[in-house]
């Protein structure tokens, strides 16, 4: 297989190089791996790309290339330019730090590097580890992901279904807040959604008055319904969550009918 991978993280963060190995892994020995990454942190920048300013790209070793822009960008970057359009038959996003599972996809870079790899037709997985009180301040909190990803992944591979759709299909993937002895198993869940936990913002002065926002994130850990992708992680499950770029309500399509006329 050749496969890409991309993050929202940095070139340099810890579980970028975990997602390396494990798609090493996935690609076997005679498969090739690409990495374009952001050559800083994009994290919250979701589906962003730098349409209005030249992404300045940088070989830092043998298919390993920091681009300095978004997930998207890099993905971009790694379809037209890097792989000299020869194409992936993989894309992997991750392994973020912190959960994308919720509402936390919306923001998240780095399903923002899988949701254009799918809009381009590739098969494209975005995977985050969760942390908690059980993983943070281990050696590895990146153990779930790098024990438990590969296989995952190979199996995902294995069991997708045909997709004709436009939009096509990509994977969110979360690894629970756990050590990888302590994983129950991997669960296909919803998207949930955490009541009463969105992101803030509070207003700081400088020595010098000068006024400053910081962004704040809510509680991880609140109840979310039962069986979706946050629950099933809190409960030691990973969970995959198949996705589309498509956001059309469709359980509100024929109630706007009412608003349909003809001019004539």
């Amino acid at each position: 297989m050749r496969i890409l991978v991309t993050n929202d993280d940095g070139i340099s963060a810890e579980g970028l190089t975990i997602l390396e190995s494990i798609a090493h892994a996935v690609a076997g020995p005679d498969g090739e791996v690409w990495t374009v990454a952001p050559a800083f942190e994009q994290s919250g920048v979701a589906h962003c790309i730098s349409y209005t300013r030249p992404t300045m790209l940088s070989q830092l070793d043998e298919r390993r290339f920091a681009a300095e822009g978004s997930p998207a960008d890099c993905v971009l970057a790694g379809l037209h330019v890097v792989m000299h359009g020869q194409r992936p038959d993989l894309v992997l996003s991750g392994v973020n730090r912190g959960n994308n599972s919720a509402e936390n996809a919306l923001y998240s870079g780095t399903l923002g590097g899988a949701m254009e790899a799918a809009l381009q037709g590739i098969p494209a997985m975005a995977l985050s580890q969760y942390y908690g009180p059980a993983n943070r301040e281990t050696d590895n909190p990146f153990e779930a992901a790098a024990v438990h990803g590969a296989a995952l992944i190979q199996k995902i591979l294995a069991a997708q279904p045909q997709d004709a759709q436009d939009y096509r299909l990509f994977y969110n993937i979360n690894f629970p807040p756990v050590p990888a002895a302590d994983v129950k198993g991997a669960r296909v869940a919803p998207q949930g959604y955490r009541h009463g936990c969105h992101f803030s913002a509070e207003e700081q002065l400088s020595p010098t008055g000068r006024r400053y926002l910081w962004i704040r994130g809510g509680n991880q850990h609140v109840e979310t319904t039962p069986g979706s992708d946050a629950a099933v992680n809190l409960d030691g499950y990973i969970s995959v969550t198949p996705m589309r770029a498509d956001l059309t309500a469709g359980d509100a399509m024929d109630a706007l009918k009412a608003v349909e006329w003809t001019g004539e």
